[in-house]
């Protein structure tokens, strides 16, 4: 009997992996299950809707449902037994002889200042989670952004965010951001937009072509300050370029500005009657301080773990973090692995990595006697196969709205109507 492998997880992380384990082993009998009941995770609800290039690596995976014998098993939530779940991970691992935790890592990092915790303060992931229309996200409606935005971050998901905040009506033509999410951004009529992080400009973590695209939309004003941080910076430093393109657009009838400020660390948050007002900062070395009047803060600074499944503690015993064994039979993959960095494109590597320990750790084991998917189909009545996203990827793409490439269905039950074949038909 084959040896069976399940993967926690079927975003880029998982499904990468799953592509390396087969072109080693093709013999190998992968899972790949996730909570959803929809598959590629990050794909779907966390890249920016309005960036269909990277959503297209989807179609690459979709190979190993279609053609590579990979089986996918959604709507099955597994964690450890202090978190509730359907499932726990040890019993997982008595049904497989590989557990893969690819997961990533689904929490924004806090910032740890006084006022964190007032009505306005929003993080990047849990917005553009929103943005995308994941079953699991509160609202959190552009509308009530106010005039003033403060984004604090200045990598790719801080671009990401501002990008989107400050395109005009029109500007998500082939996406799939949905139009409620535009017309409320555009109902909130936003003046001014507050780009700040802690690095010099020459130093930010932001893609150089992410800064270009934000200068893309039209009637927008830019402010490029603290541009002397970076004085003796390389003159080719591709950031500083970046933000060259932006400095000095300033038309007559600019609806938005979108100020750029390096250098700066964010010490509190202030507000009245449990409402934003304001963020305040200070230089490193506590020589100037700034407050700017914000509505809202979006906070961009990283991602951490959730601990449902326990990722401090499994790290910490780890018997070879790098290749990415946890313990005999546990491994991890992509950020749940190395922590929350590199791009979607990174995790190919890692991947292999991964996929080249569980190998070579399987050619000392006997043959399979694990069931495997059998006995969580057994036990589970409501798992999705990816027949099922099938049904809901058609169903989203024919009754997309005008100027959209799909509309997705925003809500569990309405996707495990279409999913499971179900009398209730979704709204």
């Amino acid at each position: 009997m084959p040896h069976k492998i399940a993967i926690l997880g079927a975003g880029p992380s998982g499904c990468y992996l799953a592509q390396s384990l087969l072109k080693l082993d093709d013999a190998l009998e992968v899972d790949i299950i996730d909570r959803l009941p929809v598959p590629y995770g990050l794909v779907r609800y966390g890249v920016a809707p309005d960036h269909q290039g990277t959503k297209g690596v989807a179609r690459q995976f979709a190979r190993l449902f279609e053609r590579q014998g990979v089986t996918f098993i959604g709507n099955l939530d597994v964690c450890t037994g202090d978190h509730g779940g359907e499932i726990t991970l040890a019993e997982l691992r008595e049904l497989y002889d590989v557990v893969v935790l690819a997961t990533g890592l689904p929490t924004d990092q806090k910032l740890g200042i006084e006022g964190e915790e007032l009505e306005g303060v929003i993080g990047s992931g849990a917005l553009t989670r929103a943005w995308n229309d994941h079953p699991d996200s509160h609202d959190l409606p552009p509308a009530k952004t106010g005039k003033t935005v403060t984004v604090i971050g200045n990598g790719n998901v801080a671009m990401d965010i501002v990008r989107i905040l400050s395109k005009g009506e029109g500007e998500f033509e082939g996406s799939d951001f949905g139009t409620h999410h535009a017309e409320r951004i555009a109902a909130a009529g936003i003046e001014r937009i507050e780009v700040i992080g802690r690095s010099p400009a020459h130093m930010a973590k932001f893609d150089p072509v992410m800064v270009k695209e934000i200068g893309k939309s039209a009637r927008l004003r830019f402010e490029i300050a603290d541009l002397q941080l970076s004085a003796g910076a390389e003159a080719d430093n591709t950031r500083l370029q970046a933000l060259a393109t932006l400095a000095g657009i300033a038309p007559d009838d600019a609806r938005c500005t979108v100020s750029f400020r390096f250098g700066w660390s964010p010490v509190r948050l202030v507000g009245a009657g449990g409402k934003l007002t304001s963020a305040h900062f200070t230089r490193a070395d506590g020589s100037e301080a700034l407050d700017l009047p914000s509505d809202t803060v979006i906070t961009a600074i990283g991602f951490c773990d959730d601990a449902r499944l326990g990722r401090a503690d499994l790290v910490a015993g780890a018997t070879d973090i790098d290749s990415g064994r946890l313990a005999p039979g546990l491994y991890a993959a992509g950020w749940f692995r190395r922590g929350p960095r590199g791009t979607i494109p990174e995790n190919r590597a890692d991947s292999q990595a991964v996929a080249a320990a569980i190998v070579e750790d399987l050619a000392s084991l006997a043959a399979s006697d694990k069931p495997g998917r059998a006995a969580l189909q057994a036990r589970f009545d409501r798992l999705t196969d990816y027949a099922a996203w099938q049904r809901i990827d058609e169903h989203e793409r024919a009754t997309v709205s005008e100027g959209r490439v799909r509309s997705k269905l925003r809500s569990r039950r309405d996707m495990l109507a279409l999913a499971l074949n179900e009398t209730e038909t979704p709204s």
